[in-house]
C-alpha cells in the first residue's frame, strides 16, 4: 500500500490505464456523492467485503478511499494479504476531497 495525498492520488490515477477507483464506504455514503467511476464495496460487510474484493482483477492498480482514510488503509492492507500488488490509499479520504464528484 502506498499512501498518497489527493493531488498525487488523482493525477496518478488519471494517467493509469490499469487504474480502478474503489470506494469502501457504506452504500449510503457512496450514494451521497462519490469520485467519478468509483466502484463501491463496503468494508463494513466483513466477509462479504472479502468475497467481493476477491472477484476483482488482481493485476489492476486500485485507488482506494473512504471518508477519512482509515477504512481505506485497512482495505488496502486486506487486499495486499489477498494478493493485490498495487493499492493506493487516499490520505484524508472523501471528507477532504476537492476533486470531481458524482
Amino acid at each position: 500500500m502506498t499512501n498518497l495525498d489527493q493531488n498525487t492520488w488523482w493525477s496518478q490515477f488519471s494517467q493509469d490505464e490499469n487504474g480502478v477507483v474503489l470506494d469502501v464506504r457504506t452504500e449510503d455514503e457512496f450514494n451521497g456523492g462519490h469520485i467519478p467511476g468509483a466502484i463501491n464495496i463496503d468494508i463494513y460487510k466483513g466477509q462479504g467485503f472479502i468475497y467481493r474484493v476477491e472477484e476483482l482483477d488482481k493485476s489492476k492498480n486500485y485507488y482506494v478511499y473512504c471518508a477519512a482514510g482509515v477504512r481505506s488503509s485497512n482495505a488496502c492492507n486486506a487486499m495486499e494479504q489477498l494478493g493485490f500488488e498495487s493499492t493506493f490509499n487516499l490520505i484524508g479520504g472523501f471528507s477532504n476531497w476537492d476533486g470531481p464528484v458524482e
